[in-house]
């Protein structure tokens, strides 16, 4: 018990020592991304947000391109909408820019983005959930090289992808003092130019992009749901089945 006792202690700590990590950071506390797995409308909107503005240099180099037709395209679909560095749609979704120009622009070669979803989930939240914040807090910053910061991942060298559609932003703080000593804290937005979305169709087209990065992660993640659904059903069923069959051998026994 002793042992048992020091081993959850333990876990705790590794916890603490991670979030504590995160919050040294200087990242800011996740928000909840919605769940869109199942709504096939937003993952074609995803999937469409994917390939004009993620995969120009990044790849998920993982899935292909026929793939999609889990989520309700047609093969010539795919084609006329959704290929822009291949012909063939049973290739996978490599990455159009040259490697060695990427490492060139941004220090090292950006990462492939076929699992980021699952990838990035930590004590603040889901990948999804990190994903989703990321995404929505970029701000522009003249002090870093490409003009460019985010709050969720301080001194990120990717430029924002979307600054087009959600135009720029800077970030308000206000001043607490904690503990003896005055900390700025984060409170919200200002719009300094607008973009061609408005903020809440933003934050809808960043959950349809990270809802299809999460079905991209997993893309059978709904269909086994559904099967361990059954399953639980037939054993609960069978469980029932088996106690009465026990009761029914045994009743005459005493």
């Amino acid at each position: 018990m002793k042992n048992l006792k020091k081993l959850a202690l333990g876990f705790v700590m590794a916890l603490g020592l991670v979030a504590g990590v995160h919050a040294a950071g200087g990242g800011i506390a996740w928000d909840k991304a919605p769940h869109k797995t199942n709504d096939l409308a937003a993952l074609q909107n995803g999937a469409k947000l994917f390939v004009n503005y993620c995969l120009n240099c990044h790849s998920a180099a993982y899935m292909r391109y026929n793939r999609l037709k889990d989520i309700g395209l047609t093969d010539q679909q795919i084609k006329d909408n959704l290929m822009f560095a291949t012909e063939r749609v049973g290739d996978n979704m490599k990455v159009a820019v040259d490697p060695v120009l990427a490492k060139d622009w941004f220090g090292k070669n950006p990462p492939d983005l076929t699992l980021m979803a699952r990838s990035r989930s930590g004590p603040g939240g889901t990948g999804a959930d990190y994903l989703y914040t990321y995404l929505r807090t970029y701000y522009r910053d003249s002090t870093k090289p490409t003009g460019w910061n985010n709050l969720a991942l301080p001194n990120v060298g990717m430029p924002n992808p979307l600054w087009e559609l959600q135009g720029e932003r800077e970030p308000v703080y206000v001043e607490k003092e904690e503990h003896g000593h005055k900390v700025q804290i984060f409170s919200g937005w200002k719009q300094v130019k607008p973009g061609t979305m408005t903020p809440l169709e933003y934050d809808q087209a960043i959950g349809d992009l990270v809802g299809y990065m999460q079905w991209m992660a997993e893309p059978d993640q709904n269909t086994r749901v559904r099967i361990g659904v059954w399953v639980l059903i037939f054993l609960s069923f069978f469980t029932f089945i088996a106690w009465r069959l026990n009761a029914a051998y045994w009743k005459d026994i005493k």
